[in-house]
């Protein structure tokens, strides 16, 4: 494991560290090179043996960092790559003015129908211009659609209200008609047309005035029955006295005592089926 990571070095017996001495030269000047691993950024054809290099493809390439050139103090970047069939030397650059990369030497860049040839060569002026243009044809488009959904809300809040009209006139058409039926019979309408809630109250007050009815009438002839008991008591001893003759001895027995309810719990006795089962029990010991 050690050796793996290599962390623990050989020196020879006689190594002697006071012999190295620090290289000092001139620092170098010019454009810094740099090795670098990137992707084709278009699709190019070599001029050298005819190669098509497709978009996305890895290269180890050469950086070049010069900064003589530089657009709007924004630094170009110069990329060396070789071609995978002839290793002829390819060079492209970044493009800051349009957002892209440019071809220098080397390779021609493959026809681009969505890109517009047309606008590669125009100034700043006209660059920006076109830009203010398509945001507003953007911010059209998006105000347009936003009316379009407006539009279609409003159109949606016609249809229910319209809705809305044509139950409520159906509503008084239905009412128009029973009101013209019940006048042809000779009803008048507020006996005929009567609403659910108004049945519900006179059907309650219906029973109310009844069961009050009956509560008072069964009060009265209770009443009565108590006024009217001795009397009757009386007409009745007197018709049995005549009745009986004179010799006869009257006998008054009291009624009967009525028995008091009760409400104790009585346990009630379980048969005995066993006599039924065939089992037979054995006598108990005394």
């Amino acid at each position: 494991m050690s050796e793996r990571k290599v962390l623990q070095k050989y020196y020879p017996a006689d190594f002697d560290p006071r012999a190295l001495a620090r290289k000092s030269g001139p620092k170098k000047t010019g454009p810094r090179v740099q090795p670098v691993r990137l992707m084709a950024p278009f699709s190019m054809k070599c001029l050298t043996c005819g190669e098509f290099i497709y978009r996305g493809r890895k290269f180890n390439s050469r950086k070049v960092t010069d900064q003589s050139q530089r657009y709007l103090n924004i630094q170009i970047f110069s990329f060396h790559i070789k071609c995978t069939r002839c290793s002829a030397e390819i060079t492209f650059r970044t493009d800051p003015q349009n957002n892209d990369y440019a071809m220098v030497s080397g390779a021609v860049r493959n026809m681009e129908p969505w890109r517009d040839r047309a606008t590669a060569g125009e100034s700043l002026d006209a660059r920006l211009d076109r830009l203010e243009m398509e945001e507003a044809e953007a911010a059209g488009e998006h105000e347009a659609e936003r009316d379009a959904m407006s539009e279609l809300e409003a159109k949606n809040a016609d249809a229910r209200r319209e809705m809305a009209a044509a139950d409520a006139l159906d509503e008084i058409r239905q009412r128009n008609a029973r009101i013209h039926r019940s006048e042809k019979d000779g009803v008048d309408f507020a006996d005929a047309v009567v609403r659910g809630e108004d049945e519900e109250r006179a059907r309650q007050d219906a029973e109310d005035a009844e069961a009050s009815r009956r509560a008072f009438a069964k009060a009265a002839r209770s009443a009565e029955q108590e006024s009217s008991r001795p009397d009757l008591a009386a007409v009745v001893t007197e018709k049995d006295a005549a009745a009986r003759p004179a010799d006869e001895e009257v006998s008054e027995m009291p009624p009967p005592p009525v028995p008091v309810p009760s409400f104790k719990r009585t346990v009630k006795k379980k048969k005995d089926l066993s006599a039924a089962l065939g089992i037979k029990k054995k006598p108990a010991l005394v």
